[in-house]
């Protein structure tokens, strides 16, 4: 076992990674904690209600996800002298950022190791930057070259900002998000979270942020669930979903408007975004 762990949001950004020369053990998140039921405490009935929720919504397996979502956190009782957090700018990877955080303060000693965090909004020599799936491992070793180290302020961040998204009060988390003067290292989950709150509203037709955005491609003649992805990834990459994700969304969009016909997609299979692999 070595002294450093390295924590990775999602299987994507694995194979350049391995590529790198930098040392330490490895543990993919592969959660999507942007989505579906939360409780405060990630405790036993926390990882239970999500192992239903997951396998409900992407069409895996209770079993399945112990195997690939909770059995690899048992390298979080190890005693690493450093743990490196590497997540994105988007709603998807801040929320499971956040969840990181929260499960570190829970089994860890956070006076022992050295926590870190890679978290680029934007890569040199990289346009439109949506992922650390997309570099080579010299881009990575240059992340990690430049990385924040964690403070106890960063995880009191973080900890507000967990149990605010787990409540779901968008006034509260609004007055939070307007009151914080300083971020320290989290300095992207401002965004994110204001990207959420715009899910915690609904139109008159009962839609929602995400809804109402699909609803206007497919009102602009985008009817096949793949473009319409790709139209709202290019215009939200806040998001960070993938099409599974998406789809939670446009199957709730079509169940609120049973006229909206799609081109193709009624045998679709959803994929994770990310490459979890849940």
């Amino acid at each position: 076992m070595s002294d450093i762990l390295h924590i990775l949001n999602g299987d994507a950004t694995l194979t350049p990674f391995m590529q790198t020369g930098l040392d330490g053990d490895v543990l993919v998140w592969r959660e999507v904690l942007s989505e579906g039921p939360l409780m405060p405490r990630l405790n036993a009935d926390f990882w239970n209600s999500r192992a239903e929720w997951v396998s409900h919504a992407f069409n895996s397996t209770p079993a399945g996800y112990q195997e690939k979502v909770v059995q690899p956190l048992s390298k979080l009782n190890d005693a690493y002298t450093e743990i490196n957090l590497w997540f994105e700018f988007d709603l998807h990877c801040q929320v499971n950022l956040l969840g990181v955080m929260q499960l570190l303060q829970q089994q860890a000693d956070l006076s022992a190791p050295n926590i870190f965090l890679i978290c680029p909004a934007s890569v040199p020599g990289v346009a439109d930057f949506k992922g650390m799936g997309e570099l080579n491992a010299g881009q990575l070793e240059d992340l990690y070259d430049a990385r924040l180290h964690l403070t106890e302020y960063d995880f009191t961040i973080a900890n507000e900002a967990w149990q605010l998204y787990v409540d779901g009060h968008a006034e509260r988390l609004q007055h939070w998000l307007d009151s914080n003067p300083f971020w320290g290292s989290l300095h992207l989950l401002k965004p994110a979270l204001q990207a959420h709150l715009k899910r915690l509203s609904t139109n008159e037709q009962g839609l929602n942020y995400i809804e109402q955005k699909l609803l206007f491609y497919y009102n602009e003649g985008i009817t096949e669930r793949e473009n319409l992805h790709q139209s709202f990834w290019n215009q939200h990459a806040i998001y960070g979903m993938g099409n599974s994700e998406l789809d939670l969304y446009l199957n709730s969009l079509i169940t609120k408007m049973p006229h909206l016909i799609l081109s193709k997609g009624d045998s679709f299979t959803p994929t994770l975004s990310k490459g979890e692999g849940v």
